[in-house]
């Protein structure tokens, strides 16, 4: 983005009642942001800008702000990522509320396209942290991208589980890029910076505020295809990121746990009413989203005398004889359960024995 339209962008994000979706429609109709200044009150209310806002963006005080934002863009390692621009997260563009500037520090890579959101509470239990662990270390094979809120709890377990594993991860936070909140996890912040970073939407002059979080996590659900669920009461900010990237049609999954756990009772009210798939283990995602098993950083090859167990033994040779099955007709003919058969089927997958065909089918190999 050119030095100039990022000045007037930032201007424009300045002006009072100026959002990301008003911005978004300036910018379509004045592709140079300078002249959205310059353009007389009538043509702006002729494309349905109030007559507020026409009045709001003769507000001079906004370049300052933006050149005082700019400055700080410059003497700092930032990223700047625009809405329009090929470097601007893919998903994110679909999503209309989506932040018009992103700005980022690291070591971000987006070609990847397997991105998944871990959220949940803050207060996390050795359940929920062991299932994100998990969950983690089974997806590591497939080197997806790891997002999450760099908050207390399910946040910062999902975080250091993707460096354990060799994975990006991506911390979207609701402060600027000047600040570390919360300040106790400032020793992850350089681990997250070598293999991920930090985005925001948010100013080196922001101030902390709950609602940041709020918008912080439309980020965490509409940047990813599917957001996970690993632990929340039956009110909180994961169930917030799980309805917004419902309303992104992305996918939702949650981890069930017992009725009378707490920090249970807002997964298992999700799965109930059908917001989120039930999530027992990794294949269950990858099942789901019809990811098929071709990773980039851990090949995985047939093993030669490789040990099967009963179950496992007993759908290879059913797929040897059929040859090309969806997952339903193996479980049925297997005598198994679908839950069962699916981290059944990864499992296999990793030992080189099964592979995933479109469709959701799989075959022998």
């Amino acid at each position: 983005m050119r030095h100039e339209d990022l000045f007037y962008v930032l201007a424009l994000l300045q002006v009072e009642g100026i959002g990301d979706i008003t911005a978004k429609k300036l910018l379509s109709h004045y592709p140079e942001p300078s002249s959205i200044f310059k353009t007389k009150g009538r043509e702006l209310q002729a494309i349905g800008i109030g007559s507020v806002l026409v009045a709001a963006l003769k507000d001079k005080t906004v370049f300052e702000k933006a050149e005082a934002e700019l400055r700080f863009i410059e003497n700092h390692p930032i990223e700047v990522s625009y809405f329009l621009d090929t470097d601007y997260p893919e998903r994110l563009k679909h999503c209309i509320d989506g932040p018009v500037l992103l700005f980022s520090a690291g070591n971000i890579n987006l070609k990847n396209r397997k991105m998944i959101s871990v959220v949940g509470t803050r207060q996390v239990t050795p359940h929920g942290a062991e299932a994100c662990k998990k969950l983690i270390a089974e997806l590591a094979p497939l080197d997806p991208i790891i997002v999450s809120g760099f908050a207390y709890g399910v946040d910062i377990v999902a975080h250091q589980a993707a460096i354990e594993n060799n994975l990006q991860t991506i911390a979207v936070v609701a402060q600027g890029l000047n600040q570390i909140y919360p300040k106790s996890h400032q020793k992850f912040v350089n681990r997250i910076k070598e293999n991920g970073g930090f985005m925001t939407e948010f100013w080196s002059s922001s101030v902390t505020d709950k609602m940041h979080f709020v918008r912080r996590n439309r980020v965490v659900a509409g940047i990813s295809e599917a957001t996970v669920v690993i632990e929340s009461a039956d009110k909180g900010g994961s169930l917030i990121t799980a309805n917004m990237a419902r309303d992104y049609d992305r996918e939702v999954f949650a981890v069930p746990g017992r009725v009378s756990d707490l920090y249970s009772q807002g997964c298992n009210n999700l799965i109930k009413t059908q917001r989120a798939q039930l999530l027992t283990s990794a294949a269950d995602l990858v099942y789901h989203l019809n990811w098929d098993l071709k990773p980039s950083a851990q090949p995985i090859q047939k093993q030669l005398f490789v040990s099967l167990e009963e179950d496992e033994q007993k759908v290879y040779d059913f797929l040897s004889q059929n040859g090309k099955e969806l997952l339903d007709s193996i479980a049925i003919a297997c005598g198994l359960p679908v839950f069962k058969t699916a981290p059944l089927l990864l499992n296999m997958e990793l030992k080189g024995v099964v592979r995933p065909l479109p469709g959701k089918l799989f075959e022998a190999i």
